[in-house]
């Protein structure tokens, strides 16, 4: 598959806004459109992307988890899935699974194991969830009967449709034992101005926006059946924030964002 670089890709333009290398010039006109109109919307992707790595240190060390379903991997940074649950626990295994050739190209170049553990990739669409989980890579890296977490990081709002995310976090979800965790975020226009929320569905109804954003109740339900780990459904910002944080307005991070247990 051929990379075209002149559509923005959100793995492209999410890279752009955490000040990474790795984007176009279509990447980079998109992100600073967006940005334009919406001025908080880096803050709120760099609060997605310390969530994940809080979330992932949180799984390694505190729920004993090993094993990481990572779909919508976005493009190598610092930090990343394997990187902060290897550093907990150097066994921990990881596969990541991105529908972007590029990223890709970047993470197996990049996303290097531990000795001990294990990294493998697959180029697969979140929209098609059973050949994510009947891959011959998940088998041959990860333990189906034992807990594994999937991780769904700034990926679902790519999914347009009221109700359309459910469905496929439950096909995921049911494909994975007892013991495991989903970890979720989510771009909301909860805390936007009724202005604001008017611009943005203007953006989506042209055609000029891929993000779907969701409000809470639309977001809390994909938990439905899950055991939500404290402090619950909250801004990306606000889960388990390091001591000492400071902790931004709602409407400048504008990310849902929550962790729960499959019993």
């Amino acid at each position: 598959m051929e990379i075209d670089t002149t559509v923005a890709h959100p793995a492209r333009r999410y890279n752009y806004w955490l000040g990474g290398k790795d984007h176009f010039a279509a990447d980079r006109e998109s992100g600073d459109q967006l940005e334009a109109l919406f001025p908080k919307v880096r803050l709120g992707a760099l609060a997605n992307r310390a969530f994940l790595q809080r979330a992932t240190r949180f799984l390694a060390a505190e729920a004993g988890i090993r094993q990481f379903l990572d779909i919508g991997t976005g493009l190598p940074t610092a930090d990343n899935t394997h990187e902060v649950a290897q550093s907990v626990a150097p066994e921990s295994r990881v596969v990541y699974v991105d529908n972007d050739p590029m990223v890709m190209v970047h993470a197996r170049a990049l996303l290097t194991s531990s000795p001990q553990g294990r990294t493998a990739y697959i180029e697969a669409d979140l929209n098609d969830p059973e050949a994510i989980v009947t891959d011959p890579a998940v088998a041959a890296t990860l333990d189906t009967g034992r807990p594994i977490a999937l991780m769904l990081i700034a990926v679902l709002h790519f999914l347009r449709g009221h109700g359309a995310a459910r469905p496929i976090v439950r096909s995921l979800m049911d494909a994975l034992p007892a013991g495991s965790y989903l970890v979720a975020t989510h771009a909301t226009s909860d805390f936007g101005t009724p202005e604001q929320q008017a611009l943005y569905q203007q953006l989506l109804d042209e055609g000029k926006s891929d993000v779907w954003t969701r409000g809470r109740d639309e977001f809390a339900a994909l938990f439905d059946g899950l055991e939500l780990v404290d402090p619950g459904v909250v801004p990306a910002s606000e889960w388990r924030p390091d001591p000492g944080s400071p902790i931004p307005a709602r409407s400048d991070i504008n990310v849902w964002a929550a962790v729960a247990r499959k019993p």
